[in-house]
């Protein structure tokens, strides 16, 4: 059954907001009896047995962004997920939590991105902290700060609730100060934990303080001769003059290394949960580990897998074999990719163009059995996509496969052209009326546009399929024009059981193909029901003139 709670009051487009809905009962947070059977609430129940070990009042959340691009369908799916098992967590707690999204923005600049502007320029720069270095694109007092601004304006695009936070600021601020100098104090034993898995050349230079060039402002990666504790410093040699230089390890003039500087900023700030990718799981150990040795407790990790392009290759930013946000925004509404990264997070996933007609339909599926109350609403990924509240809008009479096929049959350059298929079976839609559904309308007909129509390949059928298409054309002639779906069906069953056909699967496929020139397609009633009965039969007599003119 659907728990709808008053108090919440979410427009459809906010996602992310968990202080706005209440928790269970006193009893159900202390055994958790009823939790929901979905990942979120899951993860959430761990970080809520943190905090009951712990003694905390407030759980902070953590994701991680490296500034020396622009954020990426990846950051979305962090902050995402990360979002759902907060607002998870305020469902089962009622206690208060924070989302730190977290900018490494101090790393050093390692290579120059293909795609910004004074290429030439940003090459001097390299090694430099990317809030040191130039903007290309003069906007910002620099990249880092550039592609931060970039970040938070992703983010907020979306309605993530969230406390952005920069390194540089954290670092020059002081705040580290004083988990830095147990980072000097321990600076041996943590080396210990890195050294073995480094290879020959980088274990000889290997310290987890980077003291930052005093002249030429580089992150320098050198051994550290002598580490003061008392004063704060490390002494190092500049390998290229051989001179000498005591640099502070305080107040941003100097960094960590990143895997003791994950475990630094957990052990700083207190972070109860953070995810990461199955790249990173030996580097999760290492920083836990680093932790321990700096006497606290590393945060609840969960790993996910990551994505696929379409050949099953990782994918990889410097490749660009992906799928970007506003890419899949172009051909879907963002509800779509909220449910895309919801399903299964520990699985593997092709991301690419061909997935987008899939998790759209399973979003309004979703949708759909939450706002008739079609099972427990807490394990509905439409209930974390819309901030845990059952939206009184939004939802689409047709799927959207429906769409691209009703797109294809006609060839649709506008999407004028599908709304008068839909009125016809839908008289009360509009655009203004149903609003999602003419988003659904328009991201169609682009998609077709761009990839169904290149690939349109109509086959010929052979003469057991070209019987079996005149029967079907013979027998909608007597369907009178408002059949329902599941009359339509039928017939269509009772055809491909007439004619020789090893299985119905062979005749379904020879609609798809013959009729609309695609290798697959939604339930043939349903798309008759939408196109129209007297139209299927003008479908049906044009591919068999086809045939003739072959």
């Amino acid at each position: 059954m659907v728990r709808v709670y008053p108090a919440c009051s979410l427009p459809q487009t906010q996602w992310f907001d968990p202080q706005l809905c209440g928790p269970y009962s006193k009893d159900m947070n202390k055994s958790f009896a009823s939790l929901p059977n979905s990942w979120p609430f899951r993860e959430a129940a761990r970080v809520a047995a943190r905090l009951e070990r712990t003694g905390k009042a407030e759980a902070l959340f953590q994701t991680g962004y490296g500034p020396s691009g622009l954020p990426h369908i990846g950051t979305f799916m962090e902050v995402a997920r990360t979002s759902w098992i907060r607002l998870a967590f305020t469902r089962l707690t009622g206690k208060p939590s924070k989302l730190l999204a977290f900018s490494d923005d101090m790393d050093g600049l390692r290579k120059v991105p293909s795609n910004v502007p004074h290429q030439e320029m940003l090459h001097k720069f390299i090694g430099h902290p990317l809030t040191r270095v130039p903007d290309p694109f003069d906007s910002h007092s620099s990249f880092g700060a550039h592609n931060n601004a970039k970040l938070r304006e992703f983010l907020d695009s979306f309605g993530f609730d969230y406390e952005f936070a920069s390194a540089t600021e954290y670092y020059c601020s002081g705040r580290f100060n004083s988990t830095l100098r147990q980072v000097a104090e321990r600076h041996d034993r943590i080396r210990d934990i890195i050294l073995p898995t480094l290879r020959p050349e980088r274990r000889a230079t290997y310290s987890p303080i980077l003291p930052i060039h005093p002249k030429s402002g580089i992150v320098m990666q050198v051994p550290i001769e002598h580490v003061d504790v008392d004063v704060g410093s490390v002494r190092w040699r500049d390998p290229e003059t051989g001179s000498v230089y005591e640099t502070s390890i305080y107040d941003g003039a100097a960094k960590l290394q990143w895997k003791a500087d994950w475990a630094m900023r957990w052990a700083a700030l207190g972070v109860d949960y953070e995810m990461s990718g199955k790249d990173l799981i030996d580097s999760v150990k290492l920083s836990s580990a680093i932790m321990h040795v700096l006497g606290a407790e590393p945060p609840e990790s969960f790993t996910y897998e990551l994505f696929l392009d379409e050949h099953g290759r990782k994918i990889s930013k410097s490749k660009g074999n992906g799928l970007s946000v506003e890419q899949w925004l172009t051909y879907a509404p963002r509800e779509s990719l909220g449910q895309f990264m919801f399903a299964a997070p520990q699985r593997a996933k092709r991301l690419y163009f061909d997935v987008i007609p899939r998790a759209t339909d399973d979003y309004l599926t979703s949708l759909d059995a939450l706002r008739s109350g079609r099972g427990n609403a807490e394990e509905n990924p439409a209930w974390f996509i819309h901030g845990g509240v059952v939206p009184t809008s939004g939802g689409s009479p047709v799927a959207f496969s429906m769409l691209l096929n009703l797109a294809s049959v006609v060839n649709a350059e506008t999407p004028d052209v599908l709304w008068g298929f839909i009125r016809s079976y839908r008289p009360d839609a509009s655009p203004t009326t149903s609003q999602f559904l003419a988003q659904l309308v328009d991201h169609a007909v682009q998609y077709y546009q761009d990839f169904i129509k290149p690939a349109k390949r109509y086959r010929i059928p052979n003469a057991s399929e070209r019987a079996a298409l005149h029967d079907l054309a013979d027998s909608l002639r007597l369907v009178p024009e408002g059949a329902d779906v599941e009359t339509l069906q039928t017939l269509l069953y009772d055809i491909g059981k007439r004619h020789d056909f090893s299985n119905l699967r062979d005749w379904f496929s020879c609609l798809y193909q013959v009729l609309l020139g695609q290798a697959d397609g939604p339930r043939f009633g349903a798309f008759i029901t939408l196109y129209g009965v007297r139209s299927t039969i003008l479908l049906i007599d044009q591919a068999l003139m086809r045939d003739q003119a072959a």
